[in-house]
C-alpha cells in the first residue's frame, strides 16, 4: 500500500505537470486561432475605413473635374476682381459640397477665382497644380498654415479647343470634416503619407508622428522616444506599445497600401480578447484533464469538476453572447449611417427642387409684379370714381365700380394663391392630377413674361378632365421650367410660338413645341449644368432641365426632347393614368 501511495504521491506531480503543458499548447494553438479571426476582423475594420476615405476624397476628386470644364471658367478676365460670377459659383459649390476651398487657376499658378482663397495667390510652386498643368488629375496633401487645418488638394486640367491645358480647378478637402464621419467607430486606425508622417487617424493623438527609419513603431511629433517591443505569433506580428490611454497596450499591427490616395493604412487591434478566448480554451481543456484525473484518483470529486466545467462553459457562452451583442450593436449602427446618408441626399434633392422654383419665379417676378400692379392702379381709380360717384348722390354708379373692383381684388387673390401654391417648400404625396389644371396654372404664371416677350401661346385646355399620377406643385414646376426654357430659346426670334398639347392615348402625353432654333445636342439636354446660354449670363446654371427630368422620374414618368419636324424644339411629358385600383 505504502509503494502504492508513493506511486500516486508521484503521479499526482506528474499528472499535474502533463496536464500544464497540454493547456500551454492549447493555449498558444487558441491564441494563434483567435488571431486569425482577430486579424480577419482587422484587415475588414482596415478596409472599411480605408474604403471610407477613399470614397470621400474621390467626391472632391470627381468635383474637381467634372467642375474644370464649366461654361463660366472659359474666358476668365486676367484681372481677378473681374470674375464675380466665377467666384459667386465656387461659392455655391465649396458652401454645397463641404470642400474647405474651391479655386480656379491659371496656366502661371495665379489664382483668378476661388471661394475663400485671396484671388491672385501664387500657386505654380504646387506639386498638385504641376501635375495638372502636365494634362493629369494632380493630388498632394498638407497643413494650410492661415488656417492650422490639415487639407487634400485635388488639382484637375481645363483643357482648351486646341488641347493645350488652359488653367486647373483645384478643391481642397478639409481632413478634419473627414474623419469625423469614422472617428471612434473603430480600432485605433492612422493613415501615414510617403514621408512616414501620420496624417489622417481616428485617434488625435497620433497625429504627425513620424515612423522610426529602419525601426518598428512611430516617433511623436516633439522627437520624444515610444519605445515599441514587437514579437511575431506565426505569422501575426504583436506591438507592445505604451502610447496613451487610446492605443492598446497589446496590439495586432496590420497594414494596406493606398496608391491611389498616396498612402499607406495601419491599424492596431486590441490582443486581450484573444488572450482571453484562448485562456478560456486551455482552461476548458485543464478542466476535461483534471476531472478526468479527479474521476481516477477520487469518484466522491466528481460532481465538482462538472460544476467547475459548467462554470468554464456558461463564461465562454456569455462570452460568445457579448461578442453577438457588440457586432450587433455595430451593424445597427451602420444601418442608422446608412439611412442618415439617405435622408441627407433627399433633402438634398428637395433643396434643388426649391431652389429652382424661387429661379423660376425669379425670372417671372418683372412680369408678375406688372399683373399684380395694372389692376391695384385701376382699383385706385374705380375708387376714386365711386367716392366721386357717392358724392353726387349716383349710387348704382358707385356699386358698378365697387363691383369691378371686387373682380379685380379677386383676380390677384387668384395670381397671389397661384405664386404661393408654386413657392412652397414641401413634398407632396403622388396622387390625382388634373393635367388641364396644372397646365392652366402654369400659363397663368408665365403668362406676363409671355406678353411681354411677343410670344403666341397655342394652348387649349380639354372639354373633360385628364387624370394622372403625380404631384401638382412639382408637375406644375415642369411646364413652368418647359414654357420658360422655350421663351428663353426664341429670344432672338422675330416669329416666338409656343404650342402645348395633351395626348390622353395609351399615357398621358404632355407636348410643348416652341418655334426656336431647335436643341443643339438632344442627348445632354438634361445633363447638370448644360446650357446654351452665354457665358456669365445670369440665366442660372443649366439646372431647370435636369430638375425637370429627377422630378417626372419619381413620379414614374419619363421627359425627353427632340427637334420638331417643323422647326423649333419639342418636350415630351409622359405619365401614368390615374386610377381607383392603382390607388387603392
Amino acid at each position: 500500500m505504502g509503494l502504492i501511495a508513493q506511486k500516486i504521491r508521484w503521479a499526482i506531480p506528474g499528472f499535474l505537470v502533463a496536464v500544464a503543458v497540454a493547456a500551454g499548447a492549447v493555449w498558444h494553438l487558441g491564441f494563434r486561432q483567435a488571431l486569425d479571426q482577430l486579424a480577419l476582423q482587422a484587415e475588414a475594420d482596415l478596409a472599411l475605413a480605408s474604403d471610407r476615405l477613399s470614397t470621400q476624397l474621390q467626391i472632391y476628386q470627381e468635383l474637381a473635374v467634372l467642375m474644370a470644364e464649366h461654361p463660366v471658367f472659359r474666358d476668365l478676365d486676367p484681372q481677378p476682381a473681374n470674375n464675380p460670377e466665377a467666384r459667386q459659383l465656387l461659392l455655391e459649390v465649396a458652401d454645397k459640397t463641404g470642400a474647405l476651398d474651391v479655386a480656379f487657376v491659371d496656366p502661371q499658378g495665379r489664382v483668378l477665382a476661388a471661394a475663400q482663397m485671396v484671388s491672385g495667390a501664387d500657386l505654380s510652386q504646387a506639386p498638385a497644380f504641376r501635375r495638372a498643368m502636365q494634362g493629369a488629375l494632380g493630388s498632394d496633401h498638407g497643413v494650410i498654415a492661415s488656417l492650422g487645418r490639415r487639407a487634400y488638394f485635388y488639382a484637375a486640367p481645363a483643357f482648351a479647343a486646341t488641347g493645350a491645358v488652359r488653367g486647373a480647378l483645384i478643391v481642397t478637402a478639409d481632413v478634419e470634416d473627414i474623419e469625423q464621419t469614422w472617428r471612434g467607430s473603430l480600432p485605433a486606425v492612422y493613415f501615414t503619407d510617403a514621408s512616414g508622417e501620420v496624417f489622417i487617424s481616428n485617434r488625435s493623438e497620433l497625429l504627425f508622428w513620424r515612423r522610426v527609419p529602419n525601426g518598428t513603431g512611430l516617433r511623436p511629433s516633439d522627437g520624444a522616444e515610444a519605445p515599441v517591443w514587437k514579437r511575431d505569433v506565426g505569422r501575426h506580428r504583436i506591438w507592445n506599445l505604451d502610447w496613451g490611454p487610446y492605443v492598446p497596450e497589446q496590439a495586432l499591427h496590420l497594414s494596406v497600401g493606398l496608391p491611389v490616395i498616396g498612402m499607406q493604412g495601419e491599424i492596431l487591434v486590441d490582443v486581450a480578447p484573444a488572450q482571453r478566448i484562448a485562456l478560456w480554451q486551455a482552461a476548458a481543456v485543464a478542466a476535461v484533464f483534471l476531472a478526468f484525473g479527479a474521476l481516477l484518483y477520487m469518484t466522491t470529486e466528481r460532481r465538482r469538476a462538472l460544476a467547475q466545467a459548467n462554470a468554464v462553459l456558461e463564461t465562454r457562452v456569455a462570452a460568445r453572447t457579448r461578442d453577438l451583442s457588440l457586432a450587433n450593436t455595430q451593424l445597427r449602427r451602420e444601418v442608422v449611417e446608412r439611412q442618415d446618408a439617405e435622408a441627407a441626399l433627399k433633402r438634398a434633392q428637395a433643396d434643388l427642387v426649391q431652389a429652382g422654383k424661387l429661379s423660376a419665379l425669379g425670372q417671372m417676378s418683372a412680369g408678375i409684379s406688372h399683373e399684380l400692379n395694372q389692376p391695384l392702379m385701376a382699383i385706385r381709380q374705380y375708387a376714386d370714381n365711386g367716392v366721386a360717384f357717392m358724392e353726387r348722390g349716383k349710387v348704382e354708379k358707385a356699386g358698378e365700380n365697387l363691383g369691378r373692383i371686387a373682380d379685380l381684388a379677386s383676380r390677384m387673390a387668384r395670381i397671389i394663391k397661384n405664386l404661393r401654391s408654386f413657392a412652397r417648400n414641401e413634398s407632396e404625396p403622388m396622387g390625382r392630377v388634373d393635367i388641364g389644371q396644372v397646365l392652366n396654372t402654369a400659363v397663368e404664371l408665365t403668362g406676363a413674361r409671355l406678353r411681354t416677350e411677343n410670344v403666341v401661346l397655342e394652348w387649349d385646355p380639354p372639354d373633360t378632365q385628364v387624370l394622372a399620377w403625380g404631384g401638382e406643385v412639382r408637375l406644375g414646376q415642369v411646364f413652368v421650367n418647359l414654357i420658360n426654357n422655350a421663351v428663353d430659346a426664341m429670344e432672338n426670334m422675330d416669329d416666338k410660338k409656343i404650342s402645348i398639347r395633351i395626348d390622353a392615348a395609351e399615357r398621358v402625353r404632355v407636348h410643348v413645341t416652341d418655334s426656336g432654333p431647335g436643341i443643339e445636342d438632344p442627348e445632354r439636354i438634361f445633363e447638370p449644368f448644360y446650357s446654351t446660354k452665354a457665358v456669365g449670363s445670369s440665366e442660372g446654371m443649366g439646372l431647370g432641365l435636369s430638375i425637370s427630368y429627377g422630378l417626372v422620374q419619381s413620379f414614374g414618368g419619363n421627359i425627353r426632347g427632340a427637334n420638331a419636324a417643323t422647326g423649333g424644339a419639342i418636350f415630351t411629358v409622359e405619365l401614368e393614368f390615374w386610377s381607383e385600383e392603382k390607388a387603392a
